[in-house]
């Protein structure tokens, strides 16, 4: 049986995710009590603020208007009808926002679950998304696999009025450290998030640029470590003499 991304290509798989990371079901709050015995109960709340879920909503659709796509569409990703209030909250807020300042953008809606289905199925669908911190650490993952795996993928953690941080989005391999195998595609592809960050756009797009030569030349034979045809420094030094 063929799977569905079988037969898609670049111009299919071109989505942006853009995840809150201060709020959510991450903050601690909860507890548990009488652990250890057999009536033991745990509970871990999700705890999100207007101002919080507005202030990552701006930012996506500031995103989204910015964006080099025809789309223009700005998909919310939830669980509304299980998570009533959180939900809620967010649904409220994207649609008060849109209406209000962004008139130009298409609002969306889609349940976690079926983000998952639909990112397979047909991920052209998808322009820019934003999702709580919960949900976003989950399709984020899934995403990078799309896209080519870890060894490719980029994310930040961007705080637009102070520092931010950008990193490939696998995280770190600390057993792989010193044997020259790891894929920096991802750790190259921060450093282009960061640079258009920074507004150094002219920087990013030859970064980006040299990126996608770096793919298409047919001298990369695959995006997991170790099996790339060529070592982390020579395929740094590789893309970096494709930096125009």
């Amino acid at each position: 049986m063929d799977t569905p991304l079988k037969d898609k290509g670049p111009e299919h798989i071109d989505f942006v995710v853009i995840r809150e990371n201060s709020g959510g079901i991450y903050t601690g709050m909860g507890g548990v009590a009488q652990k250890g015995t057999q009536n033991e109960v745990a509970t871990q709340v999700m705890v999100y603020t207007r101002p919080v879920v507005d202030r990552c909503l701006k930012y996506a659709y500031e995103f989204t208007k910015k964006r080099n796509s025809k789309k223009k569409m700005l998909t919310l990703v939830h669980k509304n009808n299980v998570l009533t209030n959180c939900g809620d909250l967010w649904v409220r807020a994207h649609k008060e926002m849109g209406d209000k300042y962004y008139k130009d953008i298409k609002q969306d809606y889609a349940h976690v679950d079926a983000t998952t289905m639909w990112f397979v199925k047909n991920p052209e669908f998808f322009d820019v998304i934003v999702t709580e911190n919960l949900f976003g650490d989950i399709i984020t993952d899934l995403g990078a696999m799309i896209q080519g795996g870890m060894g490719i993928a980029a994310g930040g953690n961007i705080n637009p009025e102070g520092v931010s941080m950008f990193e490939p989005i696998g995280g770190s391999a600390p057993k792989y450290t010193g044997k020259n195998v790891i894929n920096p595609l991802a750790a190259i592809n921060a450093g282009a998030m960061m640079m258009d960050t920074l507004g150094e756009t002219k920087m990013a797009k030859s970064i980006d640029n040299a990126v996608t030569a770096a793919l298409a030349s047919g001298k990369i034979k695959s995006m997991s470590a170790g099996k790339m045809g060529m070592g982390t420094k020579e395929m740094g030094d590789f893309v970096a003499s494709l930096v125009k």
